[in-house]
């Protein structure tokens, strides 16, 4: 097992966790990758590593927002959207609050998509 903790992102975005020692996987978007795919491989890899706590950047979870949702029956993998290089895209607001919604029936946070 690699770890308990993984960040998933753009080169940029990653490499300070990197240095910590986090374990890493750098998703660029670059001519002739498919990133979200890149994107979905990796969080299914670490998922079945055991990973618990996949942190993702809001940059690389454009087009597999869904990707989420997925996992939210698995009580022990956490996957938490965090701001790039970029800054915020809002997808970290938009799932958390979608889950909130979910779970009190009520937009207390007033998000709109």
């Amino acid at each position: 097992m690699h770890g308990d903790i993984a960040v998933i992102g753009d080169t940029e975005s990653i490499k300070g966790f990197k240095a910590a020692g986090i374990r890493t996987v750098c998703i660029d978007k670059t001519a002739g990758v498919d990133s979200r795919a890149a994107t979905a491989a990796a969080i299914e890899k670490l998922a079945l590593e055991k990973c618990l706590v996949i942190f993702i950047t809001e940059q690389a979870l454009e087009g597999v927002e869904d990707i989420p949702d997925s996992y939210k029956d698995h009580s022990n993998i956490a996957i938490i959207p965090i701001p790039g290089r970029y800054g915020t895209t809002g997808a970290g607001m938009r799932i958390l609050n979608k889950n909130v919604e979910r779970a009190l029936g009520a937009n207390i946070l007033g998000v709109t998509e």
